[in-house]
């Protein structure tokens, strides 16, 4: 089944391409992850752009684990960008889980964060960025700190009662009465 969410996937789109790091933000379970991994790379595929191009990550999966360490997140993405020709595309989930990493550099601690790693991705010309992330973790205030004049938010919400009602299957009374009952999610 298909939910479309095309309010938030033309906004996705308008985006594309802009050098800011596009943050995809909102409440558990608000299909962030959907509109990422699969609206917006579906769209990527239809536009022509090669899989080996289409760089997603999944930090909440095992199978990323060790790349919650920021440092291995920037060596896998950049080791991923083989040519300088062409637009690479970075689909990070739940970038939150990404964890601060301190070292003694020359004497001195330095810690490493995700924002560290994703400014630093910013610098590759032909590399787009795109990450999610929950509103409990990335907190509002965070991200314009960090990205500032560089980031572009995306503040997603639970299903509207005009993308529930097609994908519902139920008349359109029965359809707002369990929408009212359990709202968008």
């Amino acid at each position: 089944m298909v939910i479309k969410r095309d309010f938030y996937l033309n906004k996705l789109i308008e985006c594309k391409g802009n050098g800011f790091v596009k943050i995809i933000t909102g409440i558990r379970r608000c299909g962030k992850s959907y509109l990422l991994n699969t609206l917006f790379k579906e769209h990527l595929l239809k536009g022509h752009v090669k899989k080996s191009h289409i760089i997603d990550i999944a930090l909440d999966s095992d199978e990323y684990e060790e790349l919650r360490d920021p440092r291995k997140l920037s060596v896998y993405v950049r080791n991923r960008i083989k040519s300088k020709q062409g637009k690479y595309y970075a689909l990070i989930d739940e970038i939150q889980m990404s964890e601060e990493v301190s070292s003694l550099v020359e004497g001195s601690e330095t810690t490493i964060t995700f924002y560290d790693v994703l400014n630093g991705l910013m610098k590759i010309p032909n590399l787009d960025i795109y990450v999610t992330g929950s509103n409990s973790k990335m907190l509002s205030d965070d991200i314009p700190t960090h990205f500032r004049d560089r980031g572009e938010t995306f503040r997603l919400y639970p299903l509207t009662f005009s993308e529930y009602l097609p994908v519902s299957g139920l008349s359109e009374y029965r359809a707002w009465n369990e929408y009212l009952l359990y709202g968008g999610m």
